[in-house]
């Protein structure tokens, strides 16, 4: 991958372009996961000069989409958060089973006032691309996202 004029440019890209292949034939095209295949955009980088990685990113919480039960959700992985949590609307949305809590407890989100009571926990199955898993979570009531993986799921899964 480098920079020409502005302008990231992958090896792949760079080849492709001087040596294209025939193109498929359109019932092979729409058997195409959309999911699948090289990304064919590529991005103008305005006023921006590469610089050397470095840990900014290491505290950062890391946003993507999954699949629940074949429905588009949003994910966050928060390796600051002591759990998993699934939210309430994805929960009563997509009509996922709960079960009672081993040990209910109450949380304090940025309110010094009210408290939620957390009682019940869903076992969810996911897709990320090819990565498919399983993580039982906490539910809540929250807008962030509709799955939170926190620790729990990276200690078990060895992710850093």
């Amino acid at each position: 991958m480098f920079v020409h004029n502005g302008v990231v440019v992958s090896d792949h890209d760079s080849n492709s372009s001087r040596h294209s292949s025939p193109s498929k034939p359109s019932n092979e095209i729409e058997s195409e996961s959309p999911c699948e295949g090289h990304l064919l955009m590529i991005r103008r980088m305005l006023g921006t000069i590469p610089k050397s990685l470095d840990d900014t990113q290491r505290e950062n919480i890391f946003h993507t989409r999954c699949l629940i039960n074949n429905k588009l959700c949003s994910l966050i992985i928060d390796g600051g958060s002591c759990t998993n949590v699934a939210s309430t609307k994805v929960v009563e949305k997509l009509a996922l089973p709960t079960i009672s809590h081993t040990k209910p407890y109450k949380l304090q989100w940025l309110s010094t006032e009210s408290e939620i009571m957390v009682n019940k926990q869903v076992l969810i199955n996911f897709a990320i691309g090819k990565y498919k898993d399983e993580v039982l979570g906490d539910v809540v009531p929250m807008e962030a996202t509709h799955l939170l993986l926190g620790r729990p799921w990276q200690y078990d899964r060895h992710v850093l």
